[in-house]
């Protein structure tokens, strides 16, 4: 009897085909965050059961822009680079579960389809997007990694620009921010196929990074607009205050999560 291979879809004879390798996944980037405060009933909308608001700063939103290298265990995808660089943007909030602050993904765009299929395993939200960032560089015109750097970032789906930014570095920072500081509390659904049958896979799931190192974090400010789509909700969270903005070098390891709950999901 032929058996299937793969950690993921297509599943084949040799599973070379698979769209994503198994984990752990080791990822090199360099991440534009910006923080601002929205109304937190906007926070709120976005929380389903169990979730609710941080206790502290429960408005607070980290609009991250992230250029990626990222590969397997055996790291070949680096050589062949294709399958390895990717550019994401990512709206992140903070909830509570149990007394305990997490942060939450909610909403996410990709510009390659494995790492849409990374989200789906992971339980972030991902869509496919165009996302740029400025990357700095040691010589000629591009920006070094210091203060009054500017760095400019902008993001789009379905050819709408959802949002740009422009930063500029004022210093050093002991910290790359808050809101996006904690173990990732994420929901993985899959409707049933049988229709009115509710979802086949229901779970609050933790994960977080199983090893990280970095670079150092930079300050700075920002200028952030968002803009309006139609099939697109990134512009609710509206910005009220601005917080701060950051840039770090970092590298990051993923090799899974731990299950909160199952099966209690408020979704449709």
């Amino acid at each position: 009897m032929a058996s299937v291979r793969g950690y993921f879809h297509p599943k084949t004879a040799t599973g070379a085909a698979s769209l994503i390798p198994s984990p752990p996944w080791h990822y090199s980037g360099d991440l534009l965050t910006v923080e601002y405060r929205t109304d937190p009933a906007r926070v709120r909308e976005l929380l389903p059961e169990p979730l609710g608001l941080a206790d502290e700063d429960p408005g607070a939103v980290a609009l991250i822009w992230a250029d990626w290298q990222s590969c397997a265990a055996s790291g070949e995808e680096l050589l062949d680079p294709v399958r390895a660089q990717y550019k994401e943007a990512f709206a992140v909030v903070r909830c509570s579960y149990k007394g305990r602050t997490y942060s939450r993904c909610v909403y996410i765009w990709v510009d390659k389809d494995f790492a849409v299929a990374r989200g789906l395993h992971q339980g972030y939200p991902k869509k496919l997007g165009s996302i740029h960032q400025t990357r700095p560089h040691p010589y000629g015109p591009a920006p070094r990694i210091e203060a009054g750097a500017r760095f400019g970032a902008t993001l789009a789906a379905a050819d709408r620009r959802l949002a740009q930014t422009v930063v500029t570095l004022t210093g050093p920072s002991g910290t790359n921010g808050f809101v996006n500081g904690h173990p990732m509390a994420h929901h993985r659904w899959l409707p049933s196929i049988e229709p009115g049958k509710g979802l086949a896979l229901d779970e609050l799931i933790e994960s977080g990074a199983a090893s990280f190192e970095a670079g150092p974090a930079w300050r700075g400010e920002a200028e952030l607009e968002l803009f309006e789509a139609p099939t697109e909700e990134l512009a609710r969270l509206e910005i009220r205050e601005p917080i701060a903005a950051y840039y770090r070098q970092v590298g990051v390891v993923w090799n899974g999560g731990t299950l909160l709950e199952s099966g209690t999901s408020a979704a449709e």
